[in-house]
């Protein structure tokens, strides 16, 4: 390690937890993060500040002024400019420390696309927004024998949870109802953003606990054998109320014990709630829209018509669509599927 880096992280190499070795491990570690919005844009600003070594980012949405409270690698300009949040934060990530390999990716992660982008990576990390995702990160790292955390934050209260496959308890073994009901601190799927709110406190303290395993992952040595349960974080910032619980596996687990991949096969077909929006995604793919001539089109049949080199926004009052050059959209002002699946065909071709 030359001098520069170990300048760089001398606190961190003090530390007796990690030293020098575990510093040079995580300079040459690998790791994918899924969602980059309250949970992830902490995450990554920690991560990448530790100085793991390469950093895969995706994310398929957007900076908007609503999400500057609480996602702090972003600013008014990205929000203004309508910036992809994976390139917003590769950008950032990239000035915080350039010696540290930052790959955004905008794109909607699924069961098509979920291995090709999780494959080769020594951790994946969650700071998606809904549990589909998270079903479906949970069978691909089962499936790719790849460690994971799961982490949520709604309101002021947020939870975590390490998962090595084939070791440890993974989240389908958490939501079956012996856990649930062993632990009052398990996930509530019907909240969201957009029903309670989230605060960033509580973000911020679940992200600052999934980075602390992240890297406890990261600098072990690899042949190193020892036992580990897996315990479900929960923390209340607003009443102060903390939970530590350990969670079983499940010895009928559809996915880590009988393999069964249902989310990645695409066999369960995601409702995707969009954090703090009322809209509808469709999820069209591999169009290739030629993004100013799609703008020059709607020009003389939409309002406030613009684009950047990432996506297209247009209104056709009261709705606002967000095209991506992939073809993938977001219908604002509605909940209906078929209102949006037919404006979708209407402006942009079915």
């Amino acid at each position: 390690m030359d001098s520069q880096l170990d300048e760089r992280y001398s606190r961190q190499i003090l530390f007796t937890g990690i030293g020098e070795a575990g510093q040079r491990r995580l300079l040459a570690s690998r790791v994918a993060m899924v969602g980059c919005g309250a949970l992830g844009t902490v995450l990554a600003n920690y991560l990448v500040r530790a100085g793991v070594g390469s950093l895969r980012i995706i994310d398929r949405d957007f900076v908007e002024p609503s999400n500057l409270q609480r996602q702090t690698l972003f600013d008014e300009s990205d929000a203004r400019d309508s910036i992809p949040k994976a390139i917003a934060a590769e950008r950032r990530l990239r000035a915080i420390n350039s010696s540290v390999t930052v790959e955004g990716i905008v794109a909607d992660i699924g069961p098509r696309n979920a291995e090709e982008l999780l494959s080769g990576f020594a951790l994946i990390l969650d700071g998606t927004d809904n549990f589909e995702t998270r079903h479906l990160l949970n069978d691909t790292a089962v499936k790719l024998h790849t460690p994971w955390i799961y982490a949520a934050a709604v309101g002021s209260y947020g939870v975590t949870m390490t998962i090595r496959p084939g070791i440890t308890a993974c989240l389908a073994c958490l939501l079956t109802p012996e856990n649930r009901t062993e632990s009052s601190a398990a996930p509530q799927s019907e909240d969201t953003c957009d029903t309670v709110g989230v605060i960033a406190p509580a973000a911020g303290v679940i992200a600052s606990v999934e980075a602390a395993e992240a890297l406890k992952l990261l600098v072990e040595e690899r042949d190193r054998t020892q036992s580990v349960e897996t315990r479900l974080v929960s923390f209340d910032v607003w009443t102060g109320k903390y939970h530590s619980i350990k969670i079983a596996r499940d010895p009928e687990c559809r996915v880590c014990v009988h393999r069964k991949f249902r989310y990645l096969e695409g066999k369960a077909q995601p409702h995707v709630t969009m954090c703090g929006r009322d809209s509808v995604q469709i999820h069209e793919r591999n169009r290739h829209l030629d993004l100013p001539l799609t703008a020059q089109r709607l020009a003389a049949v939409a309002s406030n018509v613009r684009h950047n080199d990432f996506l297209l926004r247009f209104t056709v009052a009261p709705h606002e669509i967000t095209v991506f050059a992939d073809g993938r959209a977001i219908i604002k002002g509605t909940r209906d599927s078929a209102i949006a699946r037919s404006l979708y065909a209407r402006y942009l071709g079915s």
